[in-house]
């Protein structure tokens, strides 16, 4: 199946992204992809250093001609987020990425696709394993951890890199120059609470799945549908209605994925069945109403199952259900600045309630750090009135835009000339590395850019192949040009 992938050009480009996709690499166990960069880069022959949390730095000399430029610093992150289909079957700890052509698109077989960012990774091998590309001097930084923390760009330490321009290779836009982006911080509410025996006799799975899902900050502007919201909310409209007993709820997966999946369990009597049956099915219509444009296969649906051992005491599901109805999520605040920027936003990315204990988990972001702060506490405000315990963690910076650079004139130009078309020069919602990055690396002027790349985060992703062709083109020509010294 990655045969097909090895033929597409740049040929030596496609199959470092392929021998790259064969190797295990979720975030948080980026163990082998480590291993497999830094043999990499001393199979080459080239400086290679791995620093104490796992970031791998391969450096290479200027070619001939090109000694007097500026060192550039090309930085990539080698993690991947790990989503698949439900009907998938795949070990993401173990295998390879099953990747397929389809037209002018890569995809993955049920599962992410790993072009965020290892098209960017793969950029950057092809480059240091290069002997004909014209190139200044080259640092290739490979963070762990972007995906779910950042936690190898905030570990990196300075004075191990000497390059004055990055070219980070994490836009997913190809017509694209992002210059800014927004920080973030982890959210995070959890408790314990007495269960109870359950007092009905008939027990239900429903479940909220076939939704588009996405990343959570570069779509959250969407308007996708939110499985846990929409859980919630068709929980707490029943409880209006009927009496029922929640045993368990379980919803997401990702802080920075929107969530496509919830499913709860509950309990009613006997006298309620074919009511209670008959308001999913009407919910299933309102959803696929409401989110035909965005979330077309999305449905509701409810069978059998079970009866649990326990379920939430009445009191503490009423005040539950509410607490998460009025959880923040989606945009907070547009940029007044910025034209289509979102400013602020949060994703309730995970729900868990089972057996006694709970965990809700956010995603808050923002290009304001005073506004992030500001939501932040909006959503510790709900939860502590459900008496949860809500801490913080994951905080990174945003990263503050500099459309006065010498890099960020140099290929807007560049761009101009290529396609007879200006770039769109913005910042994106999404957190990259570059704020954080900055912060030991002061002096350094940093851009984004990369290729077009769709539904990155869900198992819908998938990378242009012509926009890979443009943007490599375009990263080659951007090199040749770097100034000097």
């Amino acid at each position: 199946m990655n045969e097909a992938i090895r033929q597409l050009a740049p040929q030596a480009m496609w199959n470092n992204f392929a021998d790259l996709n064969a190797v295990p690499r979720p975030s948080k166990k980026e163990e082998k992809v480590i291993q497999f960069i830094k043999s990499f880069g001393e199979n080459l022959g080239l400086p290679t250093y791995v620093d104490e949390v796992g970031n791998v730095i391969i450096k290479k000399p200027a070619t001939q001609g090109m000694e007097d430029r500026v060192t550039i610093v090309l930085q990539s992150h080698l993690d991947m987020v790990h989503q698949k289909n439900v009907d998938t079957v795949f070990d993401f700890d173990t295998q390879g990425i099953e990747m397929w052509v389809d037209g002018d698109w890569v995809r993955a077989k049920g599962t992410t696709l790993g072009a965020d960012n290892g098209i960017g990774v793969a950029s950057i091998m092809t480059l240091l394993a290069a002997t004909d590309i014209p190139h200044p001097a080259l640092e290739a930084l490979f963070t762990i951890d972007e995906e779910t923390g950042m936690t190898g760009a905030l570990a990196l330490k300075g004075g191990l890199l000497d390059g004055t321009i990055m070219l980070n290779l994490d836009t997913e836009e190809d017509n694209e120059l992002t210059i800014g982006c927004a920080g973030g911080i982890d959210v995070t509410a959890t408790g314990v609470y007495s269960t109870e025996k359950p007092t009905h006799t008939n027990a239900f799975q429903i479940g909220i799945k076939g939704l588009a899902g996405g990343h959570s900050g570069i779509e959250i502007h969407k308007g996708k549908g939110n499985a846990n919201k929409l859980m919630n909310r068709l929980l707490l409209n029943l409880s209006r209605q009927f009496s029922f007993e929640i045993a368990s709820i379980d919803g997401g997966s990702l802080r920075n994925a929107i969530p496509r999946e919830s499913v709860a369990v509950v309990v009613i009597n006997d006298s309620n069945v074919a009511a209670f049956q008959a308001e999913i099915l009407k919910y299933d219509a309102i959803l696929k109403h409401e989110y035909q444009t965005t979330d077309p296969n999305v449905y509701a649906a409810i069978e059998s199952t079970e009866i649990p051992s326990n379920v939430l005491p009445q009191a503490f599901q009423h005040t539950l259900l509410r607490s998460v109805y009025a959880c923040p999520n989606g945009i907070y605040r547009m940029s007044p600045d910025i034209a289509g920027l979102v400013q602020t936003s949060n994703n309730l990315s995970r729900v868990l309630v089972k057996d006694g204990t709970y965990s809700i988990q956010c995603l808050t972001r923002s290009s304001v750090d005073s506004e992030k702060t500001d939501l932040q506490y909006a959503i510790t405000s709900v939860f502590e009135l459900l008496g949860a315990k809500v801490e913080y963690g994951g905080s990174y910076p945003g990263w503050t835009p500099n459309p006065a650079s010498a890099i960020v004139k140099l290929m807007s130009e560049l761009y101009q000339e290529r396609y007879n078309e200006s770039a769109l020069v913005n910042a994106c919602h999404a957190g990259l590395e570059c704020g954080i990055l900055g912060t030991n690396y002061p002096k350094m002027e940093m851009i984004s850019f990369g290729p077009t790349i769709h539904g990155a985060h869900s198992p819908d992703e998938r990378v242009q192949i012509s926009s890979v062709q443009k943007y490599w083109g375009f990263l080659l020509e951007t090199l040749i040009r770097i100034p000097k010294k």
